[in-house]
């Protein structure tokens, strides 16, 4: 595995999310050629997808297509287009798997959306890396496998076998098929929990856009709970960043990407209200079974490992975010978060 400042061709999943499209634009940076693909679920509301992937389509150096994750011939077929004349080599050096479906609550309605796109998408994958040769996976995988329970921060090497909602543990179900793919194939595998990614064209059922959305345009927030429940949001760019640094060789390996500076949900709001320079109009209900009351990220391996840090501090993240989102008003504030 070259290291990575060698240009590789990479293939990225879920291209047009809010991760994912940032990665692309990351990678073709940095001077990788970059196949992407995204299946634009209907997870949230389109226009964002939409948003993004007309920005990636600017990139040079990336080859994009609509294609879905369950589609095992689809993506049989992607790999064979690309596959090298020369018999031995394979049609990419790496696979980042960053399609999903994601949310804790929409999971506990319609798992079996959960189960088709986090468990079967990621073996279809991980298969075809076996069987076209690619040594590299790199798995989008997440903070809600902590559950309730554990001592904060959390480690990598907590036990995560009681996950709280469907997406939780298709997220594990995922984890645990790659290290058997690692085990019995030889692919090297960094599995990544995300903890609350949030920056600019975000998803719209998680709180940083959704608030900003509402209380900017004088909507009522629901905030679940009494507002004390904290979070570790980082930024999405830092978040790209330490996905791409986990291209590098590792084995089978866990990461946690935080910020290590867990917020509680009630300061955030006050941040938002300053630099919107307008008031919340909060209202209170029962916190939801499947909500952990806290995440945080002891993110001490990432550093050691990965020589990876994030970079952004929360307000100037939300700064971004609000810049955005004035700059894109004119559909952004139509955007259903509900």
């Amino acid at each position: 595995m070259a290291d990575d400042r060698t240009p590789q061709k990479i293939l990225v999943t879920g291209a047009a999310g809010f991760i994912g499209s940032r990665v692309c634009a990351l990678l073709t940076q940095d001077g990788h050629e970059v196949v992407a693909f995204d299946s634009f679920n209907d997870a949230y509301d389109g226009r964002l997808k939409e948003w993004r992937w007309a920005q990636l389509e600017k990139v040079k150096g990336l080859e994009l297509h609509r294609l879905d994750l369950v589609d095992h011939a689809g993506l049989k077929a992607l790999f064979e287009k690309h596959a090298p004349q020369r018999a031995g080599q394979s049609p990419f050096d790496a696979v980042i798997n960053l399609a999903a479906r994601a949310g804790v609550r929409a999971s506990v309605e319609n798992p079996g959306v959960y189960v088709e796109a986090n468990i079967t998408g990621s073996l279809n994958l991980l298969e075809l890396c076996r069987h076209f040769g690619t040594k590299k996976f790199v798995l989008a995988s997440s903070s809600s496998l902590y559950g309730a329970g554990h001592p904060t921060p959390y480690r990598e090497d907590l036990n995560t076998d009681h996950p709280l909602s469907p997406y939780a543990a298709t997220k594990k179900a995922a984890e645990v098929m790659a290290y058997t793919y690692h085990f019995l194939h030889g692919i090297d595998v960094s599995a990544l929990r995300y903890f609350t990614v949030y920056g600019p064209a975000g998803r719209p059922d998680m709180a940083p856009l959704r608030f900003v959305q509402r209380i900017r345009e004088g909507r009522p927030i629901t905030v679940f709970g009494d507002g004390s429940q904290s979070r570790d949001f980082t930024y999405v760019d830092d978040i790209a960043r330490g996905t791409i640094a986990a291209l590098q060789p590792v084995g089978y390996e866990v990461f946690n990407l935080g910020s290590d500076e867990p917020l509680k949900l009630s300061a955030m709001i006050g941040i938002v209200e300053k630099l919107t320079g307008c008031t919340a109009n909060q209202v209170r209900k029962p916190g939801h079974p499947a909500d952990v009351p806290a995440t945080w990220a002891d993110i001490s391996k990432a550093r050691r490992m990965l020589g990876w840090s994030p970079q952004t501090g929360f307000e100037q993240g939300m700064r971004n975010l609000v810049e955005w989102y004035e700059a894109n008003r004119d559909w952004a504030k139509d955007i259903n978060t509900d």
